[in-house]
């Protein structure tokens, strides 16, 4: 092949590299994910089309939490839902409400809980976080696919070739996902506003005919109390049940981990800014608040509805109404055709639900992992994360067959665990700020969702297994990424402040920079003097009288990157450069090779062998920042610098 040729044949591969990781950022303080932070107002949406995004996943659980409800509480359904209702405006709104305040950026209750935990104690308690994030989030997209290819399937007109097909409806209907995100996020939220839109308006339909049956009927309502009578001593003793059974209903709670995700997508005000940005607050609390309202109203009356108008045996497996109970009703009283309409709508919300837990995805992931190095820098960028998401939606699709209820177990317990981190988070910053009552009021809510989590585990622990699977999985690789990253940089932007430049460029002046690596312990004229003295013994240095010291101090060692400042220091009659980083080898690495730019001349650098073990000094670096520095040190620069001449220069006595 010619020369021609292959610049020929590379021009797609650079094309298709640059498309897959379009948005690709190495700034730690933003990412490139669907929820990046928008540098301006113009890039944002209004508050209620982020909340259609947030709706696919919270209102489509209007498709399945009717049946759920009633298989779980049976005749005392419609007061079960009233408990989940009076939890989810009195307990997780306004935690949730307080969430988007004091994590503005879409961090979440993650964040605030990373704040808690210092050095790795704080990154270990945010990946399991993650992996229940994950799990959510994830069977989000699988259960909701395989949810709406049951409807496919169940529909009286469904073709014959359809039948039996859950799998591969599943499985493309993951794909279609992808695809849609692959295009690009804003077709992701217009299709939303539509789904939602559509959605809600044929259930407002089904629901007021049902409604209308019951007002002509009122039978109905006496016959069901003289059956739950029948079947309870006193209406203190149906309240009793309906608060031992509410738990089993916790996903029509689903929605809320995701509408504080999306924050950075709500446009706010044009007076926001990235320290306060106010309008972006007010109208995500607004979001959460209608979204809220619009769900628990839904929830009461499709309750109330359908088990008063549906026979309690259609709710049982195999049962018409089994999974799709307002289908049920939308065929029975609105015929087959107005039955169709909502079957496709609802596949269609519960297919597209997966995109609010795709975009949460997306928005957790570039977030935390690249930064604490427990990840490529490539997951900064959105496509190839999609990529990834699909291919694991693909692989749990077919471990679990397709089956809803196999993946159910699994969906609440990400979604209570995270709830319950988030009530948390807020009760501890409510105490912290002195506040009281808020205080006893979030750990009020925190202990009933802690309450439903427990009875959720212990009625269907293969939740916390399938959980368990996610967290080993992002635990495993995420140290794993950690430990081959090692030897990079690891350093942001590096600045030098006024006399550390000075000395630099003093130093500069007379030759090449010649510095000596120290470690700070006392900092007097003894201690500089003695290191000079010993490393111009053990490695002679042409002119000791223009060194510099280098000091590094490790603020905190689980951290992967930081900005680095070098600040300078004319100590004892010694010039001294002093730096904070995340590892003392790599930031060494990198303030020599920022010298070497700064000067146009390649600097030496001297260090002293460290008596001990080498695997113990590795296993030092890797987890407390230091070990061995020199041989560390010139692995960094060998990787950093494939160039030997332009190497900055490492010796060791």
């Amino acid at each position: 092949m010619t020369g021609t040729q292959q610049t020929a044949a590379a021009v797609p591969s650079r094309r298709f590299r640059g498309w897959l990781l379009d948005g690709l950022s190495e700034r730690a303080a933003r990412h490139p994910g669907p929820h990046a932070t928008a540098p301006s107002r113009t890039e944002g949406h209004p508050w209620w089309r982020v909340m259609c995004l947030t709706g696919v996943d919270y209102f489509s659980t209007l498709g399945y939490q009717p049946g759920i409800a009633a298989l779980a509480a049976g005749l005392l359904s419609p007061l079960a839902t009233l408990v989940l209702v009076a939890l989810t405006l009195l307990g997780a709104l306004p935690v949730y409400r307080r969430v988007a305040r004091e994590s503005p950026h879409g961090e979440g209750s993650i964040a605030m809980l990373e704040r808690l935990l210092p050095w790795w104690a704080g990154k270990v308690f945010v990946l399991v976080l993650l992996g229940f994030a994950a799990t959510d989030f994830m069977i989000t997209i699988t259960l909701s696919a395989a949810d709406a290819a049951a409807h496919a399937v169940e529909n009286p007109v469904a073709p014959g070739w359809m039948h039996d097909g859950n799998m591969w409806i599943t499985l493309l209907l993951i794909a279609a996902l992808g695809a849609v995100f692959l295009k690009g996020f804003r077709e992701a939220i217009g299709m939303a506003v539509w789904l939602v839109g559509t959605y809600l308006l044929l259930n407002l339909v089904v629901l007021a005919t049902a409604a209308r049956h019951i007002l002509d009927d009122p039978v109905v309502v006496d016959d069901w109390w003289d059956a739950a009578s029948a079947e309870h001593a006193s209406p203190v003793a149906m309240i009793a049940v309906a608060l031992l059974v509410f738990p089993r209903l916790a996903l029509g709670m689903s929605g809320f981990e995701t509408g504080v995700a999306v924050m950075p997508q709500v446009r706010g005000d044009a007076t926001d800014t990235e320290e306060r940005p106010a309008g972006r607050v007010r109208d995500t609390r607004r979001l959460l608040t209608t979204a809220a309202l619009v769900m628990s109203g839904a929830l009461l009356v499709s309750s109330l509805a359908t088990t008063l108008l549906i026979p309690r045996d259609e709710f049982e497996s195999g049962g018409e109404a089994n999974g799709r109970a307002l289908a049920y009703l939308a065929h029975r009283y609105l015929g087959e055709a107005f039955g169709t309409v909502y079957d496709l709508s609802t596949i269609a919300i519960l297919w597209f639900a997966g995109a609010s837990a795709l975009a949460g995805l997306l928005n957790l992931v570039p977030r935390y992992l690249p930064r604490y190095g427990m990840a490529p820098e490539w997951t900064r960028a959105v496509r190839p994360l999609v990529l990834l998401f699909v291919a694991i939606a693909f692989t749990v699709t077919i471990l679990f067959e397709a089956d809803v209820d196999a993946q159910g177990g699994a969906y609440a317990t990400g979604v209570l665990v995270l709830m319950v981190s988030a009530s948390f988070a807020v009760t501890v910053s409510a105490r912290h700020r002195g506040h009281r009552r808020a205080t006893a009021g979030f750990g009020l809510v925190t202990a009933v969702l802690l309450y439903t989590l427990v009875v959720n585990v212990i009625e269907r622990p293969d939740g916390l297994r399938i959980a368990a699977l996610f967290i080993v999985g992002i635990l495993v690789t995420s140290f794993g990424s950690r430990v081959h990253r090692a030897f990079e940089l690891r350093s942001g932007d590096i600045t030098l402040d006024a006399t550390a430049a000075r000395l630099i460029d003093e130093a500069a002046a007379r030759g090449p920079l010649r510095i000596i690596a120290n470690e700070p312990d006392a900092r007097d004229e003894r201690e500089y003097r003695e290191k000079q003295d010993s490393q111009c013994e053990e490695t002679p240095i042409p002119d000791r009288r223009h060194t510099l010291f280098l000091e590094v101090t490790v603020d905190d060692s689980s951290d992967f990157a930081a900005d680095v400042t070098v600040h300078g220091e004319e100590c004892h009659g010694y010039r001294v450069l002093r730096v904070r980083g995340a590892a003392v080898a790599n930031t060494i690495a990198a303030v020599l090779l920022h010298l070497r730019d700064r000067t146009g001349t390649v600097p030496h650098a001297y260090f002293t062998w460290t008596e001990g073990h080498p695997l113990g000094h590795l296993l030092r670096f890797l987890v407390f920042g230091d070990g061995e520095v020199a041989p560390v040190a010139r692995e960094v620069l060998r990787r950093a610098e494939r160039d030997p001449a332009r190497r900055p220069r490492i010796h060791v006595g």
